[in-house]
């Protein structure tokens, strides 16, 4: 290649305004395959480099790499990928900019200039996550709920505040305004970016990578674009390249259309399951084939939702026509979606049917089989027919359930077995039992980004109400919207009134159920469960139900279109039969099924068509970053540097640069460690990360009671993870922590070497750190997967884990491992602890660090016994790439990019 392609490029002029753009076009003498037959995905990232091309670290190697690119022939060569836009929301966004801050005092601390600190990727940080639901089934619940959120993150909202006007191409979203991912989808995202640079007017493919997983959201609209960790997002707004693993593409040929009945969610749990079966974990997923002219760009955006669950980097539905639709409903500017036209197609981005990419694998997926379904209990890959469930959630507890009798319904085998508690709620007397369902929400932007599940749960209701059926009492409804367009759209349909007659008041607009922020279960519902400990359900159109995670005393989480939930908040049980089984008995005496209410694909059609308009997204995003009154009143102290408050509870400054010396120390031998945890395969960050709720007799609660805060004041961790002292005491304290170190115990507890106490892992760690003792993690497959939760990799680090021994690592919690300074080790293939006879009580030293670390190294692990025997085994360094190795030898990726800006770099 030579200078002229590396300057390669074109103009392009739209309504009278001319763009220059880099032409993959210039690159067709050195590309293994023909422009047209690339895959979406390779294109986006070939133009990436080819852009950055001659601006370090991008060389003309990385450009030459991805040129070279056809199936199953990926180079080993990583290339960097600098996004155009960084996306957070608070739980993430909050951490980022407490680094900033910090990272801004340690910057002036060595001599530089603090103000050096600064976003130069612009970033968009979205405050959805810190509603909770307190107040359900009520007129003013969305009221209540917000003056709770504001009286408990006051602290938080005034960090960010002071942020929005502190640092530059940082753009806050205030509280109340939509989930991230929905505001991405319909505000946010342009599909086509653009800027001055040197008095040029500049256009590129929007990319972005956010500080959470469902980023991938926004691959629905054209837009590549996927989750990192919120190490990795404080870099890549800080100007360095994120690194890429030699690109697998996984193709999805879609056919066919969904039958009557079936929904979005239905689709997408159904792809999870596919997916997570064939197997993509770490591989870009791209859809193609005649099956797209048939789904709508919400369903495309609810199926790249949720690449995380079936474990893909991303999950990209190429610009077409449909895109073009999409924006034009949702207000965006005629000359924007004129430019996305003429730019795709000028790139060979736009779609055409007759040329089909070609990918290293193909996978074939006829919409016609798509059946009503719902996930779970744990899992979101454990997709069940609605007709099996009932069977599946007997399966799935078989060792607290009786099995059912013979010629018996699941409904009547479950109802005759005790336990069964009888519990007062609004004034009547009703049954509690295992399957009952507790929570019903319909939440996540998973779902309510899509008008049609949305207005189907709407339908449905009203013929509900119309029915005379009212839900379970036992059940906590609640209705939290991505955006303020959907209770638009609903309320101009004449649709709101009908849910909330079924309890689905509005309760918030971001991200609740889904990620823990239920709120507490009425008390006579919850001291039931308790006393006869029962298998309670909840079921939520979301996209997470791990173990422990919507709400501790849920054993039972299935994810379902928001029109299901609406159903099981009728029924009050998962051992229904909803397509055999009446949801209940309505006012002229008759059963009413689920098949009497379902509206057709025509009504929801017609609604859908009348209430979604694009006045309704141009009225709701019109001042978006301006807040309500409440927002603007809050005091922030303004200045460059943040004014830390030595009393807080919620901000306080990390110690991740205290003494942070102007070069780094070589990397040395882990000698003389300790395991402090060891577990299984398909460890998620939430078991790893604090999250949900804070018990009071927890480290964490036990923190906060001792400088005064009340209980019913603690907040949930996820509000809290700008206070690092809170959050190293809820690090591997998730309720259903499963560590064989812990005796058989589940939860944050863990055995201490040598002296054999049972104590918290906190406590552990703290012991371990007095004695000078470095800490070990022992892992099986999989470790890190689920939510790219920075505090999985923070949380450790402050406890003293200095490497991770684990079968393989879930790809952003290895990164952020390597963020905070903390070895991600792999066991070679086929062994693991089990198999080398490891039981944890080991005293272990690592080797080879010292020698000069290369990519890939292997170190040499021993682990002594305390009877004198030696197990002695190799390891890999998961540092890949040349740029985790330098990482890893700075003591993370914040130190180097506080080094760097030192360096004037």
């Amino acid at each position: 290649m030579d200078a002229d392609l590396r300057a390669a490029r074109a103009r392009l002029t739209v309504d009278d305004q001319t763009w220059t753009y880099a032409p993959l076009e210039a690159l067709t003498e050195h590309l293994a395959l023909p422009l047209e037959r690339l895959p979406v995905t390779i294109k986006i990232l070939l133009e990436n480099v080819l852009r950055h091309c001659g601006t370090p670290p991008f060389a003309e190697e990385d450009v030459r790499a991805l040129a070279a690119w056809q199936p199953g022939t990926a180079g080993r060569r990583e290339v960097p990928f600098l996004p155009a836009r960084v996306l957070l929301q608070d739980f993430t966004g909050v951490p980022v900019v407490v680094d900033l801050a910090a990272m801004r005092d340690a910057l002036a601390a060595l001599g530089g200039d603090p103000r050096r600190v600064n976003p130069v990727v612009p970033a968009h940080l979205v405050i959805d996550h810190s509603v909770q639901v307190d107040a359900f089934g009520v007129p003013q619940a969305f009221l209540t709920n917000v003056q709770y959120e504001y009286r408990r993150n006051r602290e938080r909202y005034q960090l960010l505040r002071w942020a929005q006007q502190a640092f530059a191409n940082l753009h806050v979203v205030p509280p109340g305004t939509g989930i991230v991912h929905q505001v991405n989808l319909e505000y946010l995202a342009r599909v086509v970016w653009t800027e001055e640079r040197d008095g040029v007017a500049v256009a590129y493919p929007d990319t972005v990578v956010g500080a959470d997983s469902h980023t991938t959201m926004v691959n629905g609209l054209g837009v590549l674009g996927w989750g990192v960790g919120g190490i990795e997002a404080e870099a890549v707004l800080l100007g360095q390249p994120l690194y890429l693993p030699p690109p697998e593409v996984v193709g999805v040929r879609l056919s066919g259309r969904l039958p009557e009945g079936a929904t979005a969610t239905d689709l997408v749990l159904t792809v999870t399951q596919l997916l997570r079966a064939v197997g993509v974990v770490g591989k870009f997923v791209e859809f193609f084939g005649p099956g797209l002219d048939a789904l709508a760009l919400p369903d495309r955006a609810t199926v790249a939702n949720m690449a995380p669950e079936y474990g893909a980097t991303a999950a990209l539905f190429p610009i077409d026509d449909e895109t073009l639709a999409y924006l034009r409903l949702t207000g965006r500017p005629a000359r924007q979606v004129a430019l996305v036209e003429a730019y795709a197609r000028a790139q060979r981005l736009f779609r055409t049917p007759a040329a089909e990419p070609v990918f290293d694998q193909v996978v074939e997926l006829d919409l016609r089989t798509v059946q009503p379904s719902v996930a779970g209990p744990r899992r979101p890959q454990d997709r069940v027919g609605l007709a099996d469930l009932g069977r599946a959630f007997r399966a799935s507890f078989a060792d607290r359930l009786a099995p059912a009798p013979r010629g018996g319904s699941a409904a009547t085998a479950v109802a005759e077995r005790p336990p069964e508690a009888r519990v007062r709620i609004e004034g009547e007397e009703v049954a509690l039992t295992h399957g009952s369902v507790v929570i019903a929400a319909i939440t996540s932007c998973t779902n309510t980004s899509n008008p049609e599940v949305m207005v189907t749960a709407g339908l449905l209701a009203r013929k509900a109400v119309e029915r005379g059926l009212r839900r379970h009492p036992a059940v906590k409804t609640s209705l939290a919207p991505g955006s303020a367009v959907v209770t638009a759209y609903l309320e101009r349909a004449g649709l709101l009134p009908a849910l909330e007659a079924l309890g689905f008041h509005l309760v918030g607009y971001g991200c609740t159920t889904c990620i823990g922020n239920s709120g507490p279960l009425p008390p006579a519902v919850a001291q039931a469960i308790q006393e006869h400990d029962l298998v309670a359900v909840a079921v939520l159109s979301g996209n997470r139900n791990f173990d422990g995670r919507i709400h501790p005393l849920v054993r039972a989480s299935y994810l379902a279109s928001p029109p299901l939930v609406v159903a099981f908040a009728l029924a009050g049980t998962v051992t229904i039969d909803l397509l055999t089984e009446p949801l209940g008995v309505g006012r002229d005496g008759r059963p009413v099924f689920l098949r009497d209410i379902w509206p057709s694909r025509e009504e929801v059609a017609e609604v859908v068509a009348r209430a979604v308009t694009p006045d309704l997204f141009a009225a709701r995003y019109r001042d978006v970053y301006a807040g309500d009154e409440t927002w603007r009143a809050l005091e922030t102290g303004g200045g460059d540097r943040y004014r830390w408050d030595p009393g807080s509870t919620y901000v306080r400054r990390p110690p991740f640069f205290d003494a942070l010396a102007a070069r780094p120390h070589p990397p040395s031998d882990i000698l003389g460690a300790r395991v402090l945890v060891w577990v299984g395969d398909s460890v998620t960050t939430d078991h790893i990360s604090p999250a949900g709720s804070i018990p009071p007799d927890s480290p964490a609660g036990r923190y906060l009671i001792e400088r005064g805060v009340a209980v019913e004041e603690f907040n949930t961790y996820g509000a809290r993870r700008g206070n690092h002292e809170v959050l190293v005491r809820g690090t591997f304290a998730n309720v259903r922590l499963r560590n064989r170190l812990a005796g058989g115990r589940e939860g944050g507890w863990t055995t201490h070497r040598p002296s054999g106490d049972l104590v918290t892992v906190y406590e552990a760690a703290e012991r371990y750190r007095r004695e000078g003792v470095p800490l070990l993690v022992l892992a099986g497959k999989e470790y890190g997967a689920g939510s790219s939760r920075d505090w999985a990799a923070k949380g450790p680090a402050l406890l003293g884990v200095r490497a991770v021994l684990a079968e393989s690592f879930e790809r952003i919690h290895r990164a952020n491992l390597i963020g905070m300074g903390i070895l991600p080790l792999q066991f070679l293939p086929g062994q693991s602890a089990q198999s080398l006879g490891l039981d944890g009580t080991e005293v272990y030293d690592i080797t080879g660090l010292s020698d000069g670390l290369q990519p890939g190294q292997r170190v040499t692990v021993r682990a002594r016994r305390a009877d004198g025997r030696e197990t002695t085994f190799q390891a890999v360094a998961r540092l890949d790439i040349p740029a985790e190795v330098e990482y890893y030898r700075h003591g993370g990726i914040l130190p180097y990019v506080v080094r760097s800006l030192l360096d004037g770099v």
